[in-house]
């Protein structure tokens, strides 16, 4: 199943480390990352995990939960979050999903067969509070996610959902936003109250409004 942005995130129930959880409930009202990893007791998850615990902070303040999944049974999850634990000096404060069936992986599309026929690629699905994919980033097995840059698409992914303006590149929180080209001219004033600057009729320039 390919998902795309714009698709309802599929809804599931599932035995996780944190217990039994139905995932459009345990999302709520607030944005959730759903994350796969290729597999338990892997040098390069341990440490993702283990940075996904120590952010814990940085998720809460942006209203947003995180979630792991593999096709690693419970058993074999519990054994190796006391690994990340002992190894990334943190703990583990998110819930991982059993998967040993494939049921979250093949929903989600998280199996890529040209890639491995039986382990996960390393999935990033940004679900908003309307349960939508509002973003994807699909990394192999064998590269580690970017943390910062995760948090960055989140930022973005807030702000753009709240105000009419896109994110330019390489935009860090706290940088001047693109005003919407569906924002008449005359417009801007009252819905940038902050001033805004224009550099061609359709690259108009922000600052941050939600700071």
């Amino acid at each position: 199943m390919s998902l795309q942005i714009g698709d309802t995130a599929p809804d599931f129930s599932a035995t996780t480390t944190s217990g039994e959880i139905d995932f459009h409930k345990w999302i709520g009202n607030g944005w959730a990352i759903l994350f796969s990893h290729p597999a338990d007791f892997t040098p390069i998850c341990t440490t993702e995990l283990g940075r996904t615990a120590q952010l814990k902070a940085e998720f809460d303040k942006r209203n947003t939960k995180v979630i792991f999944v593999s096709v690693n049974d419970l058993s074999s999850h519990e054994g190796w979050v006391k690994d990340i634990n002992a190894t990334q000096n943190t703990t583990v404060n998110f819930p991982v999903i059993a998967d040993p069936d494939r049921k979250v992986a093949e929903l989600y599309g998280m199996i890529h067969p040209n890639a491995s026929t039986t382990a996960p690629v390393r999935s990033v699905f940004f679900i908003g509070p309307d349960k939508k994919i509002k973003a994807t980033i699909t990394y192999p097995a064998s590269t580690g996610r970017n943390y910062a840059e995760i948090l960055r698409v989140l930022d973005s992914l807030q702000l753009t959902s709240e105000y009419s303006v896109g994110t330019p590149v390489d935009w860090e929180v706290g940088q001047d936003v693109v005003i919407s080209t569906a924002i008449k001219d005359e417009d801007i004033p009252k819905n940038f109250p902050k001033g805004h600057r224009v550099v061609n009729p359709y690259l108009r320039y922000t600052p941050q409004p939600n700071i």
